[in-house]
């Protein structure tokens, strides 16, 4: 039994007993990756996005710590005398998100889905999160200016200069497939015009919708789509964003696949919020719509549980997003992507935990503006007044001088 002292209401020192079982006890966290960084040994728990810096010496503890223990069992496994300094440590590396305690927010456990695919995706996909985008689209272009002076943006080709080559025909451009390849563009200004329920439910049909399904022997039903999907699994789900969208309620739905229906999750959020959230790209506001592109991935580690497959639910997002573009170029639309998102905050507007389904892309459209040549990337129109205003040109830069999501290095000492 362990000893705890208070006192009562006149003051008088109380000795409360605590039994063994009652006692906090620590445990090495799973969702760990340790490198070296300008020296120092780095501890970045990919779970709770946080990096602290500690001597290696802490290794010992973690070693100790496959399971639970309390601080008692580690001073003695330490050969050191005061258990407080030892608890003291302890809580150091807790603080760090080195060490997890008992009866805590089990952060770490929530990530226990990912075992299999833990560390290499998870660590990849956790800690890049909420990545901080740059505020002022004018500086932003600037600054890649100046770094084109001495490190030129790279040739988007490559040839082999002493291969021999075979002349091929010339394509055959005529056609409306040709045309809509060639005219699909990301478009960063619209019409003030409503998009058309009709070419919504279109392009969701085409794009996310269930065509048909298919007996697989031992298995079941599996799905078929306009896009391929790893093991016929798609994890893929669309959540619309309505803006301006003719005969539909503004507000945030989820796009059922199979009944081919919206289902109503929350009012919409106010552009600001958009904009922000957004990567900062307000041109991308003005939409009629927006899908976001989200993947449930115990769908796909049901099959595939190494994690390499990870790789494989990036693709499909890009698969379904380039069918999305293209559907929309086919009926007269103006379509964008990006992957400029503050996840967090967008996996709690849609209700989910960002850790069983989490967002990975953001699609949209809206209708073509009359001025045409103003359309694409290079000329964006007028940026409403404010102090941050400017001519952006294209997606924007991550803020250079942010790391890490998990924010700052922290020192913790063992």
């Amino acid at each position: 039994m362990l000893a705890r002292r208070g006192e009562d209401s006149r003051g008088k020192t109380l000795v409360r007993r605590r039994s063994r079982a009652q006692e906090t006890k620590y445990r090495r966290c799973g969702a760990l990756v340790l490198y070296w960084e300008n020296g120092e040994l780095v501890f970045e728990n990919f779970a709770q996005r946080t990096r602290s810096t500690t001597d290696p010496l802490a290794c010992a503890i973690l070693h100790y710590c496959d399971k639970w223990k309390s601080a008692r069992d580690v001073a003695a496994h330490l050969g050191v005398e005061r258990e407080s300094l030892t608890r003291s440590a302890l809580q150091r590396l807790c603080d760090g998100g080195v060490l997890e305690r008992s009866g805590g927010s089990g952060v770490s456990a929530s990530v226990k889905c990912w075992e299999g695919w833990n560390p290499a995706a998870g660590f990849f996909h956790f800690s890049t999160k909420d990545t901080k985008y740059a505020k002022d689209q004018r500086a932003a272009l600037e600054e890649l200016k100046r770094q084109a002076k001495n490190d030129p943006m790279p040739r988007p080709v490559k040839n082999y200069r002493d291969a021999p080559r075979t002349t091929l025909p010339r394509i055959v451009s005529a056609g409306e497939f040709p045309t809509i390849l060639r005219e699909r563009r990301t478009w960063r200004k619209f019409g003030p015009e409503p998009v058309c329920l009709e070419g919504l439910a279109q392009i969701l049909g085409l794009t996310f919708g269930i065509q048909g399904w298919v007996d697989v022997p031992g298995l079941g039903k599996a799905a078929l789509k306009t896009s391929p999907s790893g093991g016929d699994l798609h994890p893929m789900e669309a959540y619309v964003v309505v803006r301006r969208v003719k005969g539909v309620r503004a507000g945030i739905y989820h796009y059922n696949a199979e009944s081919h229906e919206l289902e109503w999750l929350r009012e919409g959020v106010p552009r600001k919020a958009l904009e922000k959230n957004l990567g900062n790209q307000w041109w991308f506001t003005k939409a009629g719509f927006l899908v976001v592109m989200t993947a449930v991935f115990g769908r796909t580690r049901w099959k595939y549980p190494f994690p390499r497959v990870y790789r494989g639910v990036l693709i499909e997002a890009g698969h379904l997003c380039q069918t999305f573009c293209l559907t929309a170029t086919w009926l007269g639309l103006a379509p964008f992507c990006t992957i400029a998102l503050t996840d967090t905050q967008w996996e709690e507007w849609l209700g989910i935990d960002g850790v069983n389904e989490s967002v990975l892309y953001v699609a949209g459209a809206g209708t073509k503006p009359k001025d045409m040549q103003d359309a694409h990337i290079g000329v964006l129109g007028k940026r409403r007044r404010g102090p941050e205003a400017g001519r952006p040109t294209g997606d924007l830069p991550p803020d250079r001088r942010s790391r890490r999501p998990s924010g700052s290095l922290k020192r913790v000492t063992s």
